[in-house]
């Protein structure tokens, strides 16, 4: 899988693990950035993966910082993403089998390397399920056009 992945300052070493794990596992990663703990905007990297993912340039993304919130708060500002935060199995399985999730969101001061890794090789296992869920997406895309 094609994925874009950025960070903030406080998500730097984290995304550099997640990402070292998945290009282990055969994905091909655009790094957006940062490449370094200096202080970053977060906001215009998480600008720059959703950007990647409504463009076709990445099938998914994910974005690290501290807590996932902020970056996930940016991306969602973006018509057409749906960016959640994973801290967990659950969350994360649900984000793309119910919600239909392009961008993944973690906290590097909420969860660990290995977990951060783990969740992050099942969030891009898992494919949208078409079901109970597809009246809601398309309602949330409704009111994501409205915003014009």
């Amino acid at each position: 899988m094609k994925l874009a992945i950025g960070c903030d300052e406080a998500g730097f070493y984290l995304k550099e693990e997640v990402k070292k794990h998945l290009q282990g596992q055969g994905h091909e990663i655009e790094d957006v950035g940062v490449y370094n703990t200096d202080p970053a905007m977060y906001p215009d990297v998480a600008a720059a993966v959703a950007g990647k993912v409504l463009d076709g340039q990445a099938e998914r993304g994910i974005l690290i910082c501290g807590t996932g919130i902020g970056m996930a708060m940016t991306a969602n500002k973006f018509h057409g993403i749906r960016a959640a935060v994973c801290h967990d199995s659950f969350s994360t399985e649900r984000s793309v089998k119910s919600n239909n999730a392009q961008i993944m969101c973690m906290g590097a001061r909420v969860i660990g390397n290995e977990l951060a890794k783990q969740l992050a090789s099942m969030w891009i296992s898992y494919e949208y399920q078409d079901g109970p869920s597809t009246p809601k997406i398309d309602r949330m895309m409704y009111y994501d056009a409205k915003r014009d």
